[in-house]
C-alpha cells in the first residue's frame, strides 16, 4: 500500500478503492513473486508497435522461468476515481524482476514510462531498446548501427533524388569501410529497402529523448535496433532467468 499511497500522491481511499486494490494485487502480483524470472515490457499498445513488443514478449517466453508480460494484458482496476494506470504501473514495476522498454517515437504513453525508469527506484533493472537511435555525428562513425541510421536518415530525406540518395549511402559506407569498420554495403541497403517497403520512416526523438537513451548506454543497458529480426536477437543481451533446482527436474510449476 506504501507504493500506491506514492502513485496517487497521498490520496485518501474510499473502502471500495482498496478492495479492488486488493484483488488485483492477489490476482497479479503472485506472478512476480513466484520463482519464475520476471520482465514488465513497456512500449506503445498502437499497431504497428504493438507487433514489437509481442516479438519481444514471445523470445522471453522460450527461455524456461521466465514470465514476461504486458500492462495491456491485465484487467484494469475497475475503479472511476482514481488514476489507475499510475497504481498498475507502481506496483508492476515495483515488483517485477526486470523492466523491459521497447521505443519506436517520442510521443504516447511509452513517453512517459521513459520518463519513470530511467531513475530510482526503477533504472537499475530496467533495459531500453530504441528503434535507430545512436549516439552519433558526422565525425563518429564507429559502428553498422551509427552507419545503418544514418543511412536512413539519408534515404528518407524530402529532398534528395534517388540517385543523390544512392551516391549519398555509397560514399558513407566507402568512408566507414576505408576507416576499417566491416560493413557490407548491401546489408545497409537491405535495411533501407525493408523499411521503405513497410513505410517506416527512420523514428526521431527528442533531446530529452536522446539523453536518456545516452544514459542507459552509458550504464550498458541500451540496445538499438532496426528491424524486428534484430530486436528479436537482442533479447539475448537481457539477464536469463534464474534457474532452480526443481525446473532441471521438468517441473517449473
Amino acid at each position: 500500500m506504501t507504493v500506491v499511497h506514492e502513485a496517487i500522491g497521498g490520496i485518501e481511499l474510499e473502502p471500495a478503492e482498496k478492495r479492488e486494490i486488493w484483488r488485483f494485487t492477489r490476482r497479479e502480483l503472485p506472478y512476480l513473486w513466484s520463482q519464475r524470472t520476471s520482465y514488465f515490457i513497456l512500449g506503445s499498445y498502437r499497431d504497428p508497435y504493438i507487433r514489437r513488443l509481442r516479438a519481444v514478449q514471445n523470445e522471453l517466453t522460450k527461455q524456461l522461468g521466465a514470465y514476461p508480460f504486458i500492462m495491456g494484458d491485465l484487467l484494469e482496476l475497475p475503479t472511476d476515481r482514481l488514476n489507475t494506470s499510475d497504481i498498475m504501473f507502481s506496483l508492476l514495476a515495483t515488483y517485477s524482476d526486470y523492466i523491459v522498454g521497447i521505443f519506436e517515437k517520442e510521443s504516447g504513453g511509452e513517453a512517459l514510462e521513459l520518463g519513470e525508469i530511467d531513475d530510482p527506484p526503477y533504472f537499475d533493472k530496467s533495459y531500453a531498446f530504441p528503434r535507430d537511435y545512436a549516439w552519433v555525428t558526422d565525425e563518429n562513425l564507429d559502428s553498422k548501427q551509427h552507419v545503418i541510421q544514418a543511412s536512413l536518415e539519408i534515404a528518407f530525406a524530402d529532398d534528395l533524388s534517388e540517385g543523390e540518395v544512392e551516391s549519398k549511402v555509397g560514399s558513407l559506407v566507402d568512408r566507414t569501410q576505408d576507416s576499417g569498420l566491416d560493413i557490407d554495403e548491401q546489408e545497409v541497403w537491405d535495411v533501407i529497402d525493408d523499411r521503405a517497403s513497410e513505410d517506416e520512416k527512420p523514428a526521431t526523438y527528442s533531446w530529452v529523448h536522446l539523453n536518456k537513451f545516452r544514459k542507459f548506454e552509458l550504464h550498458h543497458r541500451c540496445f538499438p535496433w532496426t528491424t524486428e529480426d534484430k530486436l528479436r536477437t537482442l533479447v539475448d543481451e537481457l539477464p536469463s532467468p534464474t534457474p532452480h533446482p526443481e525446473w532441471e527436474a521438468g517441473d517449473e510449476a
